[in-house]
Order: structure tokens, then C-alpha cells, then sequence
């Protein structure tokens, strides 16, 4: 495994890494009726997150997402490591876009208007696994 991203990742990775790490600064600040508004989202699609207090979820998301912003910026974390962290959060938005009702056009995966601020993080799924095939593939070769 590379110890140092590639020159032509960094770009990609730069951008993945503003947008989830100002998420999660944004995040930092989140009131009572904010928090209860993602928690209810991401509880409804993922229920195992039911029984989280909403404060203490949007707490832990804001860090994970400012912890993973801040692995996609450090050259030195390996480019196969901070691919498969953005391919397991971008599926896991993925994954509320798909399961949320509202989200998606009747019987289409195409987005509602609801829909389309998650659907665009589709983007995020395609640098991850972008980075995680480059890796993957070179590893192979060597």
C-alpha cells in the first residue's frame, strides 16, 4: 500500500474533502430541532440509530465527517484507506437517498427536488471507489 497519495488524486480528493469537512464544522453548531431532523432521517432508513439521543448523533456525525475531510486532505493517509472511509459514507448517503420516501420519483431513481441535495453525493461514491479501483488495480500489477 502507498504511503503518500498520488499527485493526480489530490485534486479529487481536495474537493471530496471541503464539501464533507464544512458539513461537518456546520454540524458542529447543530440546535436541538436540527439534530432531531437528521437523527429522524437517518434513524428512519437506518434503525439501529433509533436509539441514539439526537444530540449526541449529529455529534458523532460532525466528527466523523470532519475526521474523514481531514484523512481525505493529509497526503500521507494512504489513498486505498481514505477511498474505502469515502466509499462507506457515501453509500451510506446513498443509502438514505434510496430509502427515504420522497427522495426519488415514483417507480425512478431519479431525484425529487428533495431528493437531489442527497443524489448529488453520488459524485462522492464515484471518487472513492475511484481511488479504492487505482489502489486495488496497482496492486495487482506490482
Amino acid at each position: 500500500m502507498r504511503i503518500f497519495a498520488r499527485a493526480h488524486q489530490l485534486p479529487t480528493r481536495l474537493a471530496a474533502a471541503a464539501v464533507i469537512l464544512n458539513s461537518g464544522v456546520e454540524k458542529t453548531g447543530a440546535d436541538e430541532q436540527a439534530a432531531a431532523g437528521l437523527h429522524g432521517m437517518a434513524s428512519g432508513t437506518y434503525p439501529f440509530l433509533a436509539g441514539m439521543e439526537p444530540k449526541a448523533f449529529v455529534r458523532l456525525l460532525s466528527r466523523s465527517e470532519i475526521a474523514l475531510g481531514a484523512a481525505l486532505l493529509a497526503p500521507f493517509v494512504p489513498s486505498l484507506l481514505a477511498g474505502a472511509a469515502l466509499t462507506g459514507f457515501a453509500a451510506g448517503l446513498l443509502g438514505l437517498y434510496l430509502r427515504t420516501p420522497g427522495m426519488r420519483k415514483e417507480g425512478s431513481l431519479r431525484p425529487t427536488q428533495n431528493g437531489t441535495a442527497i443524489a448529488k453525493d453520488v459524485w462522492l461514491l464515484g471518487i472513492g471507489l475511484s481511488l479504492l479501483i487505482e489502489e486495488l488495480g496497482d496492486r495487482d500489477h506490482h
